[in-house]
């Protein structure tokens, strides 16, 4: 009776869970992932789109249709509309998401919006998430649009791996610095075993909400890519866990926002490495590391910017 007391006031103070995704230019793809929300959970979730195209949409005669169907996608959905009056990058505008959420959100699922959930996937990492007060946040398995597994759960590169993954990783796949970094030993288990990542995929992950405002959400300085993997490698120093959930199934079809500007996404993701590597061994005797690190890191990123010309 008392639990069921507590769930009542609970509905009626608002939804427990919310849903952010953030959209560019996504029209594509984000029918797919709305209409796959109402399926992944039996109690009611609070939506939030934020688009993080809708200045440059303004500012282009031409485009304003596409902010506009996000918009109409959106409340179509019963979610709110978050147009933003800049591009923050991923993180920021996922901040932005998780603040217009309602105040009785405790679970935060963030998505990519080219990502479709499976029935009940919300409720199963939500389940998982409360069977410990130190989880602070939960991943699915994310399974490509080719039928393959994506490795969602990794370990928080070290110099070594990630230096290693870097260097190797395009022409031998199976090098043991790639490895490591995606944890292949552990996701060699049978699917069915949950185990500890050091870092989820960003792009589907369940986050305890007060965690995620606890450690100043996503670190803004990352424009696009390794803001997950800094926000699990803070989530793990501050004592919490990341764990991955295999029983959750989500697929998620790519990266559409970033197909039409494949050599700045590749800068970004170089510049992002830099940044997390630096920061993460910042004491003043590594400076040659760092500098080093730099220097190669600019470099392998000018070399494959020229590939894709």
């Amino acid at each position: 009776m008392g639990s069921r007391s507590t769930d009542s006031a609970s509905a009626a103070e608002g939804p427990r869970v919310g849903i952010v995704t953030v959209v560019y230019r996504s029209d594509d793809v984000l029918p797919a992932f709305l209409a796959s929300v109402p399926g992944a959970s039996r109690e009611p979730t609070a939506l939030v789109v934020v688009d993080n195209s809708a200045s440059a949409d303004s500012a282009s005669s031409g485009l304003t249709s596409i902010a506009s169907a996000a918009a109409e996608l959106t409340r179509a959905a019963g979610g709110q509309y978050v147009p933003l009056p800049s591009n923050p990058g991923y993180g920021g505008g996922m901040n932005a998401g998780v603040t217009a959420l309602p105040g009785s959100v405790r679970w935060v699922l963030i998505s990519n919006p080219d990502v479709e959930l499976e029935a009940g996937a919300i409720d199963i990492l939500v389940e998982a998430a409360e069977r410990d007060a130190t989880i602070a946040a939960v991943g699915p398995t994310v399974m490509n649009a080719d039928g393959t597994r994506y490795p969602s759960a990794r370990s928080v590169p070290s110099l070594r791996t990630g230096v290693g993954h870097a260097l190797f990783v395009n022409f031998w796949q199976t090098n043991p610095w790639t490895r490591r970094y995606r944890q292949d030993e552990a996701a060699a288990a049978p699917a069915s075993k949950a185990r500890d990542a050091g870092w989820l995929s960003g792009s589907c992950v369940l986050v305890r909400r007060d965690v995620f405002v606890e450690l100043g959400g996503f670190d803004e300085g990352y424009f696009m890519y390794f803001e997950d993997v800094d926000l699990g490698y803070r989530i793990g120093k501050a004592g919490y866990r990341n764990r991955y959930e295999p029983a959750a199934r989500v697929m998620h079809s790519g990266a559409h926002a970033t197909t039409q500007e494949s050599g700045r996404m590749v800068r970004a993701h170089h510049a992002s490495a830099r940044r997390f590597l630096a920061r993460k061994y910042r004491g003043w005797w590594l400076w040659p590391v760092r500098a080093a690190l730099a220097v190669g890191l600019a470099a392998r990123s000018a070399m494959l910017a020229r590939r894709t010309r």
